[in-house]
């Protein structure tokens, strides 16, 4: 049963750089029509997903704080509705840092959101001109101090590993994050995605990446200042006193199930995967026409599930259960791993076990497409 909403909101008033998510700049945005799209969508998916009380929802996007908060209050009073809220319900909204949509933060607590996830992205006014932002270093930090009186919980995110960063200059930025007490970060070191700018920017050699030996450095020394600052990490890049952890993103790593509404979301109940039309405008047309967003609905099976759950699980420092998968899905441990690539990697000091629970150490955390791609058994990849 889903216990987790996902709500993606499209639109951004510019495209980073960098970002590979389903957004897209729109002059004009008709809220009404989005209001009835975005609630018919809620309401096909609850009647599918059954009907326990959600633990958790995120306005993800996109920019979600460009979202009027009416609309949100009239979104999460329908989710309320239909399925209920738990007693601690967390709903996190994301934010950009600007004027603008601070000015809204009081209203969207009032209407129920009660964590917020700002994209601060970098502490310094030249390199948020390189990442594309719309906002200042200035303007970002009055934005943290208006979300911390409105929200009980905040999180804000930077992106680390950047063209020429060094250490020096990383524990300046990340001490300075540190030090304005929220109890939670997500540190990203930049990746350059597919279609994106900066794929067509690095192609044509207007800058180089960091390499991967100083990025490793750079994730060494943000593990350390994390967990001196009460803040270990608890997934590749995310960090956060214990008890403030994204419940919300633990639904995803944990491989439970979650419905996702909204262009492009994705979603997953009771073994089938769902995506919505990833274009706005044939997303609004499938509302209208059919009542949901819905494109694809897809049947998962037992193989794919267990190693979709160990390649999300993996992820967490906590790490992943081998018996909860044979249980879950009925796959066995060998089947699921190779024995000898396993003690190999633990050997290496890459992967821990403890009994029938194994996850990757500090060191194992930044290889861990190359550790799957080793780990995960011949006999699972052919099933």
């Amino acid at each position: 049963m889903a216990r987790a909403l996902y709500i993606h909101w499209p639109f951004c008033a510019r495209k980073c750089p960098y970002c590979d998510f389903n957004s897209h700049v729109r002059h004009q945005v008709d809220i009404d029509q989005w209001r009835a799209a975005l609630l018919a969508d809620m309401r096909h998916e609850a009647g599918l997903a059954g009907g326990e009380a959600l633990e958790s929802i995120f306005f993800g996007g996109g920019t979600p704080s460009l979202m009027p908060p009416a609309l949100v209050g009239d979104l999460l009073a329908e989710a309320e509705k239909l399925w209920g809220f738990a007693k601690d319900i967390e709903i996190t909204l994301e934010a950009n840092p600007s004027s603008v949509e601070a000015s809204n933060f009081a209203a969207l607590a009032q209407v129920g959101v009660n964590r917020v996830s700002l994209g601060i992205q970098s502490l310094y006014d030249d390199t948020l001109q390189f990442l594309g932002r719309l906002h200042s270093s200035d303007e970002a930090l009055a934005a943290l101090d208006v979300a911390q009186a409105s929200f009980d919980r905040v999180s804000f995110d930077l992106i680390y590993a950047r063209p020429g960063q060094t250490a020096d200059a990383w524990e300046n930025e990340l001490a300075q994050a540190l030090s304005f007490g929220t109890d939670h970060l997500s540190l990203y070191q930049l990746t350059i995605e597919p279609s994106t700018r900066f794929e067509t920017d690095v192609r044509l050699g207007k800058f180089t990446p960091l390499d991967d030996d100083p990025a490793a450095d750079l994730y060494a020394l943000t593990q350390e200042m994390t967990s001196a600052a009460g803040l270990p990490a608890y997934e590749i890049s995310n960090y956060a006193r214990p008890g403030q952890e994204s419940r919300h993103n633990l639904t995803y790593w944990r491989y439970r199930d979650y419905c996702g509404i909204g262009p492009g979301a994705h979603g997953r109940r009771l073994g089938t995967a769902t995506e919505r039309h990833k274009k706005p405008e044939n997303f609004l047309k499938a509302c209208a026409e059919q009542g949901h967003g819905a494109n694809i609905e897809r049947a998962l099976g037992n193989a794919e599930m267990a190693s979709e759950t160990l390649l999300v699980g993996l992820r967490l420092v906590e790490g992943v259960d081998l018996g909860a998968i044979k249980t879950r899905f009925g796959i066995t441990r060998q089947h699921l791993l190779d024995a000898d690539k396993l003690a190999l990697h633990e050997n290496l000091g890459l992967v821990w076990q403890n009994g029938e629970r194994i996850g990757l150490t500090q060191a194992g955390m930044p290889l861990l497409d190359a550790l799957l791609g080793e780990l995960v058994s011949d006999d699972l990849v052919a099933a």
